[in-house]
């Protein structure tokens, strides 16, 4: 049997292939090892992954975010190994997974805009080129951090407009101090950061909102899609809720930067399925 995994800093999406192609999602924390010791991962994943898998996993193909060497990819590994000894271990960086998700074994730029973001080129079968994305306070342009960082201060420098800031005051009832401390003095500030996302979705109608989106959006095509050579001449895919949420804004976007088309998705998880059904079976 065979388990395919993406992982971000919070969830984990899993798929557990059968022997006769039988399909089983399964969900877990997320697995970052820059937050997560192994044996820490090893613990959770023993009480939340193994019950549902049993013990007759020959094969573990796991993509997350935090891997960006073979050394943290090592500390994912080694926790599987010891709940699966008998499996073979790949681990891979999340914007592989986001690739092989969008573009199987076809060429392409594929792009991460949730809590963080990402870009890379990809040749059909590994990442060949990209920009580092610097995490949220140097880069992450377009990401669900950057743009909750990004409203906050609009908000509380009040350049945000007073019916929009009256709204943002009655749904999260937040002081200077909260917030200050919670992005400065608390553990993972962009995912506290990210949750204000939301509020540009729900206000989607507003002149604001939409110009805001649409800056973020060129401030990442032009920090980070542009600096892929020959940019244009592949076809681009998104994946992530940021992405999805803002679909319509970002193919205008892509547009403009002399794109054809888009492929958006929120999830890389059934790509990956659909990746791994092609070329494993």
């Amino acid at each position: 049997m065979r388990l395919i995994a993406d992982s971000g800093s919070t969830k984990a999406a899993w798929k557990l292939i059968g022997n006769s192609g039988e399909i089983k999602d399964i969900k877990t924390s997320g697995i970052n090892p820059f937050f997560r010791s192994e044996d820490d991962i090893f613990m959770d994943l023993e009480k939340s992954l193994l019950p549902e898998t049993g013990t007759e996993i020959t094969e573990i193909y796991f993509y997350g975010t935090g891997i960006i060497n073979t050394e943290k990819g090592d500390i994912i590994r080694g926790a599987l190994n010891r709940i699966y000894p008998q499996a073979s271990i790949e681990t891979h960086s999340d914007v592989l997974g986001a690739a092989r998700a969008l573009f199987g074994n076809k060429a392409g730029i594929a792009c991460i805009l949730g809590t963080g973001s990402n870009v890379c080129l990809y040749d059909g079968k590994e990442v060949t080129g990209g920009v580092s994305p610097l995490g949220f306070i140097l880069g992450d342009e377009g990401s669900g951090a950057v743009m909750g960082r990004k409203l906050l201060g609009d908000y509380f420098k009040e350049v945000m407009p007073l019916n929009l800031r009256i709204d943002f005051e009655a749904r999260y009832k937040l002081t200077r101090e909260e917030a200050l401390n919670r992005v400065y003095r608390s553990e993972k500030p962009n995912q506290f950061l990210a949750q204000f996302t939301p509020f540009l979705s729900e206000h989607a109608n507003s002149a604001y909102c939409q110009e805001f989106v649409q800056r973020n959006f060129m401030e990442f095509f032009e920090r980070n899609v542009s600096h892929i050579p020959d940019y244009t001449s592949y076809p681009i895919g998104f994946i992530g809720s940021v992405a999805y949420y803002f679909s319509q804004i970002l193919n205008n976007t892509a547009s403009y930067f002399g794109f054809d088309e888009t492929t958006i998705l929120k999830d890389p998880i059934d790509g990956l399925e659909k990746y791994y059904s092609q070329e494993k079976i």
